[in-house]
């Protein structure tokens, strides 16, 4: 050790010394850090980053050793080999780039080991092949011991400083600054200790020329250019992905169409401010914001003006915030928007409403149209109405819901009291789309006769809903549920297949009749898929009587009557439903000829028994033979509703009287009906459909 500082402090120009060590620093500061960025890069990107690192690396070690060169005292005249002081350099900076790409490897077992080893010897090799360009005139001798000490401590600082850089964190790139420059002094100045020059005069020669002043000051001047571009390149990367990764942030956290927040963001900002209302004990306010006729200006004007009223009503939005109040307004939805606005810091809540009322109702002019877009206001308020985020949201929600559903009332604060029902009604929705696969949904079969006789005539397949906790569900309440949500779609098609196939297995092979729904008509292929059902169920296409009221008819209809031909074609029976409480048009019974008119129960209840009741079934009953279409009476439930009917010449009847509404198993106890155990009663209709190519 007493060697060592001898060396440095006797053998050397301290000036000189003290500039190559702050050069060595500062080579190693920029190496850590384009390090560290080369490690957060990926592909021929990260490639490039090794090469740069290896670049400033491979200069900071060279210029280190030469500079520290120039001031050492050799006691005699020096001269460098040009050759040998080149392949010096590249051998840094080739060790470099392979020690890196090492450690950097995901594949390599000890990387920080493996490219550790290969920094550190290249720093030895550079240094001694250096030392073989150093060409002095005097005797040369080497001490092996600090030799092989710097060939063993050189690899081993730069193992822990690839060690530490790994780690990728502000104090591990610090720590490896600090490591690689401890690295590349250890191998010089031990590599310099074990150098020895015996000079053959009276040690008086001049070791330094005006050329190697020159050739220091040029070393020491490509170095700092190497080193700034490098670092340089570094700041400008860094800055390039910072505001990068901003722009990213404000893409994550904005509307594209609108910039608005977005719901992540509008999230992120409830949970602060609800939080922020708890520490102060305050309150706050919720306001969802639905657009009314948004769907009818994309579908009127075209998705272009759609886009533009967004974009103006965003900008409106964002011009009428006070937002060093902390009001806030994200577009949560495709025409949602959300607001918060903090109670009692900038004045009542219904100034705010009232902005964004004005701001909605103002006419948007677009393509020279004027577009007045509006929209429905829900407020809920933390902690009054809820207690958390996900409460209060859906307190709004149904608050909205039922400002959109009275158009004299466009703002509405959440009522718990005349709210719950819409939130009962939107769990049941819910509930509502697991019941097919939970088994939940079953047939009951409600028998029809004829009147003259009391003979069957068939059965009518009524849903019923036994829900896992609140048991039967009325079908007038989950029926118009399953219309508004579209579920009555799929719902409707495992009805029919289902009625479709129980029937096919009755002996005698009585009708069975399914309800559509108006929903359903949407469907542009109901009948490919009442003729798909048919074909797959075996049921002969007489045996089923589909029944549908006139308003789905009205919906649509020209549509709807094209339909029913459609139908019609394939053999299977038309009733019109519920007549003489809709439109009771006999236009629609001039423009589709029906297999049944079916008399609506309300008819024939007790409140409704009157004399101008009883001249309306009369009037139906001979309108009905009229048209030579047969009139069934629904809701029998007294003899002497059935002696009427029997005396006016009603064919058919249906109600609690004749038949309550019964699994199919109660009507196999019953005698009613058998089950054919080979299969379909119309195997011969199923192959007659298969040949006419129903199927």
């Amino acid at each position: 050790m007493n060697s060592l500082f001898v060396c440095v402090i006797r053998e050397h120009d301290l000036w000189i010394v003290l500039v190559a060590g702050l050069l060595c620093g500062v080579g190693s500061w920029v190496t850590a850090r384009l390090f560290r960025r080369a490690l957060q890069t990926g592909g021929l990107q990260r490639v490039g980053w090794y090469v740069l690192t290896a670049l400033a690396t491979g200069v900071a070690i060279w210029c280190t050793h030469f500079i520290a060169m120039m001031g050492f005292r050799a006691g005699a005249g020096v001269t460098f080999d040009p050759f040998l002081t080149l392949l010096s350099l590249f051998i840094c900076i080739v060790g470099s780039v392979l020690g890196f790409l090492a450690a950097g490897s995901r594949v390599l077992p000890w990387p920080a080991v493996v490219g550790g080893g290969l920094l550190g010897l290249s720093i030895a090799a550079m240094h001694y092949v250096g030392m073989m360009a150093f060409h002095v005139h005097g005797q040369v001798t080497w001490d092996r011991p600090y030799v092989i000490g710097s060939g063993i401590l050189g690899p081993v600082l730069c193992m822990a400083a690839l060690h530490m850089a790994l780690k990728q964190t502000r104090q591990g790139t610090n720590a490896m600054a600090g490591l690689f420059a401890g690295a590349i002094l250890a191998v010089h100045f031990l590599g310099m200790t074990a150098f020895h020059v015996v000079t053959a005069g009276d040690g008086m020669t001049p070791t330094h020329s005006e050329a190697l002043k020159t050739m220091t000051m040029a070393v020491i001047g490509m170095s700092l250019v190497i080193l700034v571009m490098g670092m340089v390149s570094y700041l400008i990367d860094d800055s390039t992905r910072a505001e990068s990764i901003e722009r990213l942030r404000r893409m994550a956290l904005n509307d594209a169409l609108t910039a608005l927040p977005n719901r992540a963001n509008f999230n992120d900002r409830l949970d602060f401010e609800i939080a922020l209302t708890i520490q102060r004990r305050s309150r706050l306010a919720l306001i969802g914001i639905d657009l009314d006729r948004f769907k009818d200006i994309n579908d009127l004007r075209g998705h272009a003006v759609g886009d533009e009223v967004l974009r103006v009503l965003g900008r409106r939005m964002k011009a009428l915030l006070h937002e060093e109040r902390g009001e806030f307004i994200a577009r949560t939805g495709g025409d949602e928007f959300t607001a918060i606005y903090r109670i009692g810091e900038s004045g009542d809540v219904a100034g705010f409403v009232a902005r964004i009322e004005k701001a909605l109702s103002t006419p948007i002019a677009v393509d020279n149209l004027e577009i007045a877009a509006g929209g429905s206001l829900g407020v809920a308020i933390f902690p009054d109405d809820a207690a958390d985020r996900d409460n209060l949201v859906n307190c709004a929600d149904l608050a909205m819901y039922r400002a959109k559903s009275n158009p004299l009332q466009r703002v509405c604060f959440y009522e718990a009291g005349m709210d719950e029902r819409i939130r009962e009604r939107r769990a049941l929705a819910a509930d509502l789309r697991d019941a097919i696969g939970h088994n939940q949904l079953t047939l009951h079969y409600q028998v029809q006769t004829i009147v003259s006789t009391g003979r069957i005539r068939g059965y009518e397949a009524l849903l019923r809903w036994n829900h896992p906790k609140l048991g039967q569900i009325p079908p007038g309440e989950f029926i118009p549920l399953a219309e508004e949500s579209g579920l009555i779609l799929s719902i409707g098609e495992w009805v029919l297949r289902t009625a479709c196939r129980e029937a096919a297995t009755w002996e005698p092979p009585y009708t069975i009749a399914v309800n559509l729904s108006a929903v359903q008509f949407i469907n542009a292929d109901l009948p490919g898929m009442i003729r798909s059902v048919l074909a797959e169920t075996g049921l002969a296409p007489e045996r089923l009587e589909l029944e549908l009221t006139e308003s789905t008819i009205f919906a649509d209809r020209e549509r709807s009557l094209e339909m029913l031909r459609q139908i019609r074609e394939l053999g299977v029976s038309i009733a019109l439903d519920d007549f003489g409480t809709g439109y009771s048009s006999l236009d629609t019974l001039r423009s589709f000829t029906f297999d049944r008119i079916k008399i609506d129960r309300s008819f024939f209840s007790s409140s409704s028994a009157t004399t101008q009741t009883t001249a309306i079934i009369r009037a139906v009953l001979a309108l009905g033979k009229s048209f030579g279409i047969p009139v069934m009476a629904e809701g029998i439930e007294t003899y002497d509703q059935l002696s009427m009917l029997n005396a006016e010449g009603c064919e058919e009847a249906q109600g609690f009287l004749l038949g309550h509404p019964v699994t199919v198993d109660d009507i196999l106890r019953s005698g009613q009906i058998a089950r054919l155990e080979g299969g379909p009663a119309d195997a011969d209709a199923v192959a007659a459909m298969r040949t006419e190519g129903v199927e």
